[in-house]
């Protein structure tokens, strides 16, 4: 369901994504594991379709994102590090603007707004405009977004960033649930996330692939310990 094959973005003579390779089947939850400035962010980009690649090839559900970037978004939710955009608008405005742009009917909407408000706990956002909300109701909002179309494939950047205790809690049921008929990958700073959601990691160091395995590979890496297992891949000093 997403596809990274041999995919490089340049700027310049920097390789920010070098080479890159993995694909993710359906009903996996994959963390996306690296250092600041290791490539993550922009192999997310690349895979959505926010970037085009200097070479290689990205697909979501076997579309091409370059060749046929409209019918890959389709199936995609993506939920970025900074939220949703527009903050003069309300949750319910921002959510309508999405439902029409993504040709969903009144009722579909009707269906799926129910939905998102219950699993994103937006009962009292709804109609409080985006640009007063905190850091954590405004990622309940980009998840909402990111739900609100039933995707097939979703791609989130620090999903529980912001987020107390209990929303914490929830929203890794919620990734659970959804993980399991659809694909999800996730980047995360976050070991205890990786360990409560995550069947698999992958994890990119300097653009290249350095580790693809199930979390408890991961920490075997590291004597048990997912940090030193980190360390142990990422740093060269």
């Amino acid at each position: 369901m997403i596809e990274a094959v041999d995919l490089c973005k340049h700027y310049g003579s920097f390789a920010a994504v070098d080479h890159l390779s993995f694909s993710i089947r359906r009903g996996e939850v994959v963390a996306f594991l690296g250092p600041n400035g290791a490539g993550k962010s922009t192999t997310m980009r690349l895979l959505t379709g926010y970037l085009s690649p200097t070479s290689g090839t990205a697909r979501l559900g076997g579309v091409d994102v370059v060749q046929d970037r409209v019918r890959a978004v389709e199936k995609l939710g993506y939920l970025p590090e900074n939220g949703p955009l527009y903050p003069e608008m309300t949750a319910r405005e921002l959510l309508t603007f999405f439902a029409e742009a993504r040709g969903m009917s009144p009722g579909r909407f009707a269906e799926r707004l129910q939905f998102v408000t219950e699993e994103c706990d937006l009962h009292e956002l709804l109609d409080k405009p985006i640009g007063t909300c905190s850091k954590g109701q405004k990622q309940r909002v980009g998840m909402a977004q990111a739900l609100l179309h039933d995707p097939e494939v979703l791609i989130m950047d620090e999903p529980t960033t912001g987020l107390d205790p209990n929303q914490i809690r929830h929203v890794r049921g919620l990734v659970k649930r959804l993980g399991e008929t659809r694909t999800i990958l996730l980047s995360t700073h976050l070991f205890q996330e990786v360990e409560a959601m995550a069947q698999r990691v992958l994890l990119v160091n300097e653009g290249k692939l350095a580790f693809d395995g199930t979390p408890a590979e991961f920490k075997a890496r590291g004597g048990g310990v997912m940090d030193e297992a980190f360390h142990a891949l990422t740093d060269r000093r």
